[in-house]
């Protein structure tokens, strides 16, 4: 694979830690253990025993964490903190030939992760004000087929990917920004009516 090719494809796995970190590493250590990746070597420490073994369990624990309104938001605080420095490692490690990681693929990594860490978590809190469930679970069940299709997508068609995962950002950012504008729009002031 090209070095362009590599590029896309660690901003991906980022992008998509940012989203469902436990689910990525999974996911990407699957596809290694059973052969159908040949993973750079920084990588093939998701293909560990120990590493997928936790990682399906905390997945598993996150996709049941996040359908109950109100557990999903406080599960993505307290993600905040490991889902940045995962998508940091799991961009710098895909383009790394011989196990080095570079400060500049760390940053882009640790950058996508946030930028999508915080659309999800953004989108979710709004969600939750919702008073019916059925669009909190919809948005969770769309996140996991996400991540899971963006996996599938990753390593055979990069550039669809990173094209679909900058058209979903882009969309979800400005969905963002104009429903916080409709919410918190200053109303100007009415002066008081005159007592009759």
């Amino acid at each position: 694979m090209s070095e362009a090719h590599l590029f896309a494809i660690g901003v991906l796995l980022a992008w998509l830690a940012g989203i469902r970190v436990y689910l990525t590493v999974f996911g990407v250590g699957l596809a290694g253990f059973f052969g159908w990746l040949d993973l750079p070597q920084a990588l093939q420490v998701t293909e560990s025993p120990w590493v997928l073994g936790v990682s399906g369990v905390l997945a598993a624990a996150e996709f049941f964490a996040d359908k109950i309104p109100g557990v999903d938001s406080a599960w993505d605080l307290m993600h905040t903190l490991l889902r940045i420095p995962a998508g940091a490692f799991l961009a710098a490690a895909a383009i790394s030939p011989d196990g080095e990681l570079g400060g500049g693929m760390l940053a882009a990594g640790a950058g996508t992760a946030l930028v999508s860490h915080f659309l999800k978590s953004g989108t979710r809190a709004m969600i939750n004000t919702s008073p019916e469930p059925i669009s909190n679970w919809s948005a969770s069940a769309a996140e996991d087929v996400a991540v899971v299709g963006g996996l599938g997508l990753v390593f055979t068609y990069p550039w669809v990917a990173l094209g679909i995962a900058i058209a979903l950002t882009l969309t979800f950012a400005i969905l963002l920004w104009w429903v916080w504008r409709k919410l918190f729009r200053r109303r100007p002031s009415t002066p008081p009516r005159p007592a009759p």
